[in-house]
C-alpha cells in the first residue's frame, strides 16, 4: 500500500480536502523529480511513506495548536513541512532551504495543491529571520550544528503541550551525536506510531528550547 489510504490508515479523520491535497502530491512530485532531483529514486516507488507518512510522524508527538508557527530547516522537496502542512491547515509553516531550485519545485507544489498557510524561503538556516515555536526538519545535519544554526529563532511563550523546541526525523544510533548536547532531549521511536519495516529504527528526536 502505498497511496493515500496508508495516510488514511494512521489519520482517519482526514477531511476531504486534505485527502484531495494529499493525494495530489504524487504526481507533482513525479512531474517536478524527472526535471529536479528533489527526491531520492529509490523512494518515489514508496513515496507515501519514506516522504509522506515519515513528515507525519512529527504530528503522532505533537498536535500543534491553530496559530502555531513553524520553520522547516533544509526542507529539500518540502519535507516534512508540506505534508504537516496539509494536516495542520490553522498553523503557519516557513520551508526554507538553501538550494533554490528545490525552493521553486515547494513553491509550485504549494501552490498547485491550493495550500495557504505556508510561506517559502530560498536561505541559509542561519540568516532567517522572525521566531517560531517549533523548529522541525528531516536529517539536514548533526545535532550540535543544527542547534546552533536555531539560536534565537525561538518564541518565547509556549502554546503546545511541548514546550517550543526542534522536531527532527532522524534514523539510527544517535548516542555519539547527542553526546554534547546540553538540551532536555526525548526520543520517540516512530515504529510506536506505524508498523512499516521501514520505521524500525526511526526517531523523532524533540529538543527543548
Amino acid at each position: 500500500m502505498d497511496d493515500v489510504e496508508l495516510i488514511s490508515k494512521y489519520f482517519p479523520s482526514l477531511s476531504n480536502q486534505q485527502q484531495e491535497q494529499f493525494k495530489a502530491l504524487r504526481a507533482h512530485y513525479a512531474y517536478w523529480n524527472e526535471r529536479i532531483n528533489v527526491i531520492s529514486r529509490k523512494d518515489t516507488d514508496n513515496f507515501y511513506e519514506r516522504h509522506v507518512l515519515h513528515s507525519l510522524a512529527i504530528a503522532k508527538v505533537i498536535q500543534f495548536q491553530a496559530g502555531t508557527k513553524i520553520l522547516d530547516v533544509g526542507t529539500g522537496g518540502g519535507f516534512p513541512g508540506i505534508p504537516l502542512a496539509i494536516l495542520f491547515p490553522d498553523c503557519q509553516f516557513h520551508l526554507v532551504d538553501s538550494i533554490g531550485k528545490k525552493i521553486k519545485v515547494v513553491e509550485e507544489v504549494v501552490q498547485a495543491i491550493g495550500l495557504n498557510n505556508v510561506s517559502c524561503e530560498h536561505n541559509r538556516a542561519e540568516k532567517v529571520k522572525g521566531q517560531y515555536d517549533f523548529i522541525i526538519s528531516r536529517a539536514v545535519t548533526a545535532m550540535p550544528k543544527f542547534i546552533n544554526w536555531t539560536k534565537g529563532k525561538f518564541l518565547k511563550e509556549n502554546r503546545n503541550e511541548l514546550k517550543n523546541g526542534i522536531l527532527y526525523l532522524k534514523g539510527g544510533d544517535l548516542s555519539e551525536e547527542m553526546s554534547g548536547v546540553k538540551k532536555a532531549v526525548q526520543y520517540f521511536p516512530i515504529n510506536a506510531f506505524f508498523e512499516e519495516e521501514f520505521f524500525e529504527t526511526k526517531k523523532v528526536v524533540y529538543v527543548r528550547n
